[in-house]
């Protein structure tokens, strides 16, 4: 209440009410007495006569109840114990299953997983524990995903046809080979190639840019139908039935052969009114990266049909056409197809250029330089007489080449070695992950075979490189450490048929190893009160009568 009649300008207290202000008078009167001497004596009497029944009483009732449980536990038959036992066994041995399970599917323990999710926000430890790892999603987890740089998903420059033949692999297995989130992210390069700002001036190009969201295949090809019936000349519609309608390689060639006419006629429209505004520099890109595409599927499909000479050159001209796109990684199909004519000179070339240490590496890159240096050792090499006179120069260079590319993506040799087995790859590859490891090895492997020894070589020194980089999550040797992320994101990669090779390969956590002991022993116990039911059942109860 405002101060009034006093002069004062401020704020003053009210007089207080007559209930409170005895309330008031009443704790001060119980806490004067509180705080007297025999007040506090006798508090003191009080607990001590407290704490000396407690002294008297605990023993004499925790006794009695240790001669009632021993009472019970002498009453108990064999068959009793017998059941324990199994019943303890089978599920700790439940247990365990579903611990090796979830390990082997998921990379963690379940049991360790649920207590630092779940236990340790509950005794205050939420502030100091890292996050649990969990599984990428194709939603708000993509952004961050793909904003971390060591984790990157690239494109893979040597993908597969969806209808001629991922299609094809799903109808005669039965297993679809690419995963939602791999196609999610094709979609997404779909949109960002093949669409544009000024698609909503031209109908085909607006149903194009729909039927790119589209997740059914079959109303993806239905909509490209739709945008060939307005405008012939649309490109993109081409390159979509190509990729998903055709069920040969020949039949996709047509259809992008039938994208390159109609995708160079635009081209050249767009290079004349590229410089009037923004939107026709926009258009200019998109149809670009349209050209390009096309090409550079029509070398692919010339180098599955066999016409491989054609095909480098249709992939030279397209690099010296179009310099600056690079970041599309032509390059490691023109290597593929210049491995195959067996051109090592020419090889040498690219690598020359592209081997650079200012440039991005990849597999292909570093396990290519290995086959050549190797090539040049592997058919007079052997083991034995290495031992006995020691490396040679040329042997020393190549086998550090190979500690390189094993560095580089320590998966490939397991596969190279067919220790591992093959699926399709993916669309979508992560550099030093399994998904480009097979990636690379599907179509490097023959490559390997070719070259007498390569493979023996590669056999005899690739563990050698984890010697030099014991602990490849802190520091590499040549590389940048090893990604600690790349197994989550393989996972999402690859199918789920396929078991995703990990490096370093992860210890067992300690619930495997504790419920395995368990279950051991459990079993063991089981199987001896079976046998020696007797036996058993006195050792149970000499071991009640110590614990009591």
């Amino acid at each position: 209440a405002m101060a009034e009649g006093n002069g004062n300008t401020g704020t003053a207290r009210g007089p207080p009410c007559p209930g409170a202000a005895a309330a008031l008078r009443r704790w001060e009167q119980l806490r004067r007495r509180a705080a007297a001497p025999w007040a506090r004596a006798l508090l003191a009497v009080a607990v001590g006569l407290g704490l000396l029944y407690a002294a008297l009483r605990v023993p004499v009732r925790l006794r009695d109840g240790l001669a009632a449980v021993t009472v019970f536990l002498s009453t108990l038959t064999p068959k009793f114990y017998f059941a324990l036992t199994v019943t303890s066994s089978f599920i700790s041995g439940l247990i365990f299953v579903f611990e090796w399970w979830h390990f082997r599917k998921y990379g963690t323990s379940f049991i360790e997983q649920v207590s630092v999710s779940h236990l340790r926000p509950l005794i205050g430890g939420a502030e100091n524990s890292p996050p649990a790892p969990a599984a990428f999603s194709a939603g708000e987890n993509e952004t961050s995903r793909q904003n971390m740089p060591e984790c990157k998903v690239w494109r893979n420059p040597l993908n597969l046809f969806r209808g001629a033949e991922y299609s094809r692999y799903m109808w005669v297995t039965g297993k679809e080979p690419l995963t939602y989130y791999d196609m999610n992210l094709s979609a997404q390069d779909h949109q960002t190639f093949f669409t544009c700002d000024t698609d909503a001036l031209r109908p085909s190009d607006t149903v194009m840019q729909k039927a790119w969201r589209e997740r059914n295949p079959q109303a993806r090809i239905k909509a490209a139908y739709q945008a060939l019936e307005l405008n012939n000349d649309c490109a993109t519609a081409y390159v979509l039935l190509a990729e998903e309608e055709a069920t040969t390689i020949v039949d996709a060639e047509k259809y992008f052969k039938q994208a390159l006419k109609a995708g160079e006629i635009i081209y050249r429209k767009s290079q004349n009114c590229h410089s009037q505004s923004p939107q026709h520099e926009a258009q200019l890109r998109r149809d670009t990266n349209v050209l390009v595409y096309v090409k550079r599927r029509l070398a692919m499909c010339a180098r599955k049909l066999g016409r491989i000479r054609e095909a480098v050159k249709m992939m030279r001209d397209l690099m010296k056409e179009f310099p600056l796109l690079s970041m599309l990684n032509i390059h490691e199909n023109l290597l593929e197809a210049l491995l195959e004519l067996q051109a090592y000179a020419d090889v040498q070339a690219v690598l020359a250029k592209y081997d650079d240490i200012s440039l991005p590496k990849s597999a292909a890159i570093c396990y290519t330089a290995a086959l050549l240096k190797a090539r040049a050792v592997s058919e007079r090499f052997s083991p034995e007489t290495a031992s006995k006179r020691g490396l040679s120069t040329a042997e020393i260079n190549a086998v550090e080449a190979i500690h390189r590319a094993v560095e580089f993506n320590p998966h490939v040799p397991k596969y190279l070695l067919e220790m591992k087995s093959l699926v399709l790859p993916p669309e979508h590859i992560l550099k030093r992950g399994d998904s480009e490891a097979v990636a690379y090895a599907f179509f490097h492997l023959q490559h390997w075979k070719r070259i007498e020894g390569a493979l023996n070589l590669l056999h005899c020194t690739w563990e050698g490189t984890f010697r030099m980089i014991p602990y490849p999550l802190e520091k590499g040797h040549l590389f940048y450490p090893y990604p600690s992320c790349t197994e989550t994101a393989d996972r999402e990669l690859l199918p789920t048929f396929h078991e995703v090779s990990v490096y370093p390969q992860k210890e067992l956590p300690f619930f495997i190893h504790f419920t395995a002991g368990l279950c051991s022993f459990s079993a063991m116990l089981a199987l001896l009160t079976h046998q020696f039911p007797e036996l058993m059942v006195v050792f149970a109860k000499a071991v009640s009568t110590v614990s009591a």
